[in-house]
């Protein structure tokens, strides 16, 4: 769905989940307006999106309209595709999203939308100059002039919002970059070997992540796209993420997994930048455990099965 990437570069700078520009933002907000037109128009003449009947490509745009409808689709907005949040409002009741997607709540739409609001600056101290050096004034103007100079470009330059895992710092005893070159140069079992000697719990944590609706899988080859579509939304998180989802199974009966490898111990605040990873149910795992160590590599490795369904395709995030 080419809908989630641009909604995504349009939200993820307004909460601090990116960096904010102003045009990359306005940009985004038109590339999801032109493509919502384009489903606008498609359900017009159609009550789903590709048959008479839901399946998971309208739970997907559902997933991706209640994201904007909690963050930036305002009443202007939704008021301009009738079709569309005519087409989410029927989904959003049904038994199953409303449990899975909502947790049994009523949809959620706001009346404003979120706009982005510059890190507060420091003030700096004023510094009281004698009466006999007038000429010390000087740099006061200097800063007017800058201060308007700054104002004048909407784009900040230097302060940047932050991402939640940032906080964190960098891990002392567990490089994630090291590891990810690691994983790509070596053979699998080469790099999970340097993965258990180095992996500190304290400073990463290992999560599973099961998608929600495997009755909707088809072709496995969309499948795998799915992934790819999850793993390109989560970009915002690439430098404290790194993991392998699979596709498990054949044709019209298969099932997605993966392993992701956290920096902290809240995968929510690594996954939140995706409109889509409530489609996903996590748990987090426990690396001392020999089941939960070989869940991890054996998705690592591309190998192993989910119940009876066998390894067919995967996807690296890294």
């Amino acid at each position: 769905m080419e809908v989630a990437p641009t909604l995504g570069q349009w939200f993820q700078p307004l909460i601090g989940a990116t960096p904010y520009n102003k045009k990359h933002v306005e940009d985004a907000q038109t590339a999801t307006k032109a493509r919502f037109q384009i489903l606008e128009d498609h359900l017009l003449h159609n009550t789903f999106l590709v048959s008479e009947r839901i399946t998971l490509a309208d739970f997907f745009l559902a997933s991706i309209v209640q994201r904007g409808s909690e963050l930036v689709f305002d009443p202007s907005f939704r008021s301009s595709y009738p079709n569309i949040f005519r087409h989410y409002n029927t989904v959003a009741r049904t038994s199953a999203y409303k449990t899975v997607g909502l947790n049994g709540q009523d949809p959620t739409f706001v009346d404003t939308a979120v706009t982005y609001t510059p890190p507060a600056k420091a003030e700096k101290p004023k510094v009281e100059k004698a009466p006999a050096a007038p000429k010390a004034e000087k740099p006061k103007a200097e800063k007017k002039k800058k201060d308007d100079d700054e104002e004048e470009d909407d784009t900040p330059k230097e302060t940047k919002p932050k991402h939640p895992i940032e906080a964190l710092g960098p891990a002392k005893s567990f490089p994630l970059d090291e590891f990810k070159r690691q994983y790509s140069n070596l053979d699998t079992p080469d790099a999970l070997k340097w993965f258990d000697e180095h992996y500190d719990p304290q400073e990463y944590s290992l999560w599973h992540a099961e998608y929600k609706y495997p009755e909707e899988l088809t072709q496995v080859f969309m499948s795998s796209n799915l992934i790819t579509g999850f793993h390109s939304r989560l970009e915002g998180s690439r430098k404290y993420l790194f993991g392998n989802a699979g596709v498990y199974g054949v044709k019209d009966n298969s099932a997605i997994q993966g392993v992701y490898l956290v920096r902290g111990s809240d995968g929510v605040a690594a996954f939140d930048v995706a409109p889509d990873y409530e489609s996903y149910n996590f748990r987090q795992l426990d690396w001392s455990k020999p089941e939960d160590r070989k869940l991890t590599e054996d998705v690592w490795k591309w190998e192993g099965a989910m119940g009876d369904k066998q390894f067919a395709d995967g996807k690296t995030f890294k």
